[in-house]
C-alpha cells in the first residue's frame, strides 16, 4: 500500500473539533488534490502526514494565538445606526438582532471594510446610541483540533505548481464558528415575523399530494444514514417527526420500533422501516400524541425549517423522551420555498445550526449538545443536479434529555 510522500497528491477529509460554552462542535471538509509539497498546514501536521497510508490520520492542536486571524479588540467596531445599511422586503431598514451575523459589506465608514465584503460580522448589541459589531473571525478566540484523514493517495512524480492552499484557513472559512453563541449571550432568532411563510394556507392542503422525492443527493443521504447509525444504539424506540417514505436510518438497523409521524398517509405507508405511522400536523397542533417517556430517540430530518412553533415541539419532544433520550435534528440547504419559515433563508448555513442549537438551549431540557457539519464531497454523477460541483452539505445538531 502506498504511503504519503512530498510528491503525493491526496484526498484528505479534514475534521475540525472545537468547544463553545454550550456545545461540542465537529466540522468536516472533504479536500481533493492536496499537495504536501505546495500546500500549508498548521504546526507539524504536514510532517505527521508523511508516511501515512490510506485510512490513517494525524492531528494538530492550534491555540488562539496561533490562529491565522487572531482575536483583536480593534475589530470590535461601533457605528451609528445609519452606517448599517441592511434592508428587508420593501426596502425597509433592517433591525440587527443580538448575536446574529451579517455581511461586513453592510457597514459603511469602517476602515478596511468594503461593500463587496461577505465576511461575517456579529451584532453584539447597542452601546448608548451606537451599534456594536464584532468583525473578528468567529473562531478567533478558540482552541482548535484539526485532524486529517487520508482517504486516497495519488503519487505525482513531477510537481508543476498550482494554487497553494492553506488548509486550516480553508476548513475554518465560510461558516464554522457561526453556530455558537457569543459567550453566554442568547442569540435573538425569535422575532415573530421570522416564523411566517409565503404560503400560509393550511398545511394539510399543501401536503395532500404525495411527494415521493428525495430531499438530499445519494452521497448526503449516505452521510446522514451513517451518522444516525453511529449515534443511535440498536434496540431503541425511535420517533421520526415530520417523516415521509424514508427515515434515513441504516437498512440493517434494529430498533424496538420506528414510529413515523407526518402529513401524508400515502407517503408514510411506503416507509418500509416503519412499524407504526401517525398522520399529524405539528403546525396545527404542536402537541405530540404520545405518552411521557415513550421513545429513546426523536428524529427531525430536513424538516425543522417548516415549523412555525419549533420551541413548543422541542419541549414536547423532551416530554416523550426517556431519560438520556436523544433528539437529533438534521438539514441541508434545500427546502420547499412556499412553506419554509421566513427566518430560514435569511440565515447562513452554519447560523442555521446556531438557530437549532438555540432551540435546544431555550427549551431547557437537554444536555450534551453537539453539532456536526460535512461539506465538499463530490456530487454523485447520476444526480439530477450533476452540474453542481459538490454534494449537498449535511448539518446535524443533537442533545440528550436531562
Amino acid at each position: 500500500m502506498e504511503s504519503l510522500t512530498e510528491k503525493s497528491r491526496a484526498t484528505i477529509e479534514f475534521e475540525l473539533r472545537w468547544q463553545s460554552t454550550k456545545a461540542a462542535h465537529t466540522d468536516c471538509l472533504w479536500a481533493e488534490k492536496v499537495s504536501l509539497w505546495r500546500d500549508c498546514f498548521p504546526g507539524s501536521l504536514c510532517s505527521q502526514l508523511l508516511g501515512l497510508r490510506e485510512g490513517e490520520r494525524a492531528s494538530q492542536l492550534t491555540r488562539p494565538e496561533s490562529f491565522s486571524q487572531p482575536y483583536t479588540d480593534r475589530k470590535i467596531v461601533r457605528v451609528k445606526p445609519y452606517q448599517f445599511e441592511g434592508k428587508v422586503a420593501g426596502n425597509k431598514p433592517m433591525i440587527p438582532r443580538q448575536g446574529r451575523f451579517y455581511p461586513q459589506g453592510l457597514l459603511r465608514g469602517v476602515s478596511g471594510v468594503f461593500p463587496v465584503s461577505n465576511a461575517p460580522c456579529r451584532y453584539l448589541g447597542q452601546d448608548k446610541d451606537l451599534l456594536v459589531f464584532d468583525l473578528n473571525h468567529p473562531l478567533s478566540n478558540t482552541t482548535l483540533e484539526l485532524t486529517a484523514h487520508v482517504r486516497k493517495i495519488e503519487q505525482k512524480l513531477v510537481e508543476r505548481g498550482g494554487r497553494c492552499e492553506d488548509w486550516l484557513a480553508a476548513v475554518t472559512d465560510n461558516g464554522p464558528g457561526m453556530q455558537a453563541r457569543h459567550g453566554e449571550i442568547t442569540t435573538d432568532f425569535f422575532n415573530p415575523a421570522g416564523f411566517r411563510r409565503s404560503n400560509e394556507e393550511a398545511d394539510h392542503l399543501f401536503y395532500q399530494q404525495p411527494r415521493l422525492v428525495q430531499h438530499l443527493d445519494s452521497t448526503a443521504e449516505e452521510t446522514l444514514s451513517r451518522l444516525y447509525g453511529r449515534i443511535i444504539e440498536p434496540g431503541m424506540a425511535v420517533l421520526d417527526l415530520m417523516g415521509s417514505w424514508t427515515s434515513h436510518l441504516p437498512d440493517d438497523m434494529e430498533t424496538a420500533g420506528l414510529t413515523v409521524l407526518g402529513m401524508n398517509k400515502d407517503e408514510l405507508t411506503r416507509n418500509m422501516q416503519a412499524t407504526d405511522i401517525v398522520v399529524h400536523d405539528l403546525n396545527g397542533n404542536p402537541s405530540l400524541p404520545f405518552a411521557d417517556g415513550s421513545f429513546d430517540v426523536v428524529l427531525c430530518t430536513v424538516s425543522i425549517e417548516y415549523l412555525v412553533a419549533p420551541l413548543a415541539v422541542f419541549r414536547e419532544a423532551a416530554r416523550i423522551l426517556r431519560r438520556d433520550g436523544l433528539l437529533l435534528v438534521s438539514f441541508s440547504n434545500r427546502w420547499f420555498a412556499p412553506k419554509v419559515i421566513s427566518l430560514w433563508p435569511e440565515l447562513h448555513d452554519f447560523e442555521r445550526m446556531g438557530f437549532v442549537l438555540e432551540l435546544f438551549l431555550q427549551s431547557g431540557n437537554f444536555f450534551d449538545l453537539q453539532t456536526f457539519s460535512r461539506r465538499g464531497l463530490p456530487r454523485p454523477a447520476d444526480d439530477r443536479h450533476a452540474e453542481l460541483p459538490y454534494s449537498d452539505p449535511v448539518f446535524l445538531v443533537w442533545g440528550r434529555k436531562r
